[in-house]
């Protein structure tokens, strides 16, 4: 009886205990430390033949917080170029009414194009935004409902789910907690 009673106070604590923290990268040397969160879809479209997923990992760079984004398309169609210069941005709309903005670092980049022995284009654009600051504390306090991301020559919204299976990898991933799934990673 007493098992069952312990169990039953017990199980909500374990449901609600942070997930742990998967690092691609962690790395202290002479020139600083270093880790990133290995990368989770957080996004992704198959619409007319067209699949588009954006996958995050977070980094800390010596005491630098950053996002890294990676943004695939792949199709048989040509694929518009979506490109980042100085001006980009990224806003994080939250549940909470507020909006995070996040600057992308000062450089100019459209990816690269390559074409799958399958005859699929592929196209791979990267971007690297920095935090402003008080923008972690609002993630760690909301989940996330939209991204919005204004590339050098349009913006566009992207819908966040609170549960995504990939129709593409299988894979189940949480991408309107992510920020707060993975930002207390950047503690320890």
């Amino acid at each position: 009886m007493r098992f069952a009673l312990i169990y039953c106070l017990l199980c909500p604590l374990i449901l609600l205990a942070q997930k742990p923290c998967d690092f691609s990268q962690k790395v202290t040397d002479s020139l600083g430390t270093y880790k990133a969160t290995t990368n989770e879809l957080v996004y992704e479209r198959n619409f007319a033949g067209t699949t588009t997923q954006m996958y995050f990992s977070v980094a800390l760079s010596d005491e630098l917080p950053s996002l890294n984004m990676q943004l695939i398309s792949r199709s048989k169609d040509f694929i518009k170029a979506l490109c980042f210069d100085k001006n980009s941005r990224m806003y994080l709309q939250l549940d909470s009414g507020k909006i995070v903005t996040l600057i992308h670092v000062d450089s100019e980049s459209c990816g690269t194009t390559l074409i799958g022995e399958d005859q699929y284009s592929h196209r791979v654009l990267s971007g690297y935004f920095l935090f402003t600051p008080g923008s972690i504390e609002e993630l760690l306090k909301s989940k996330i409902s939209l991204i919005r991301i204004k590339y050098a020559a349009e913006t566009v919204d992207y819908i966040i789910k609170s549960e995504l299976v990939s129709e593409k990898d299988k894979i189940t991933s949480y991408p309107e907690k992510y920020f707060l799934d993975t930002l207390p990673c950047l503690d320890q």
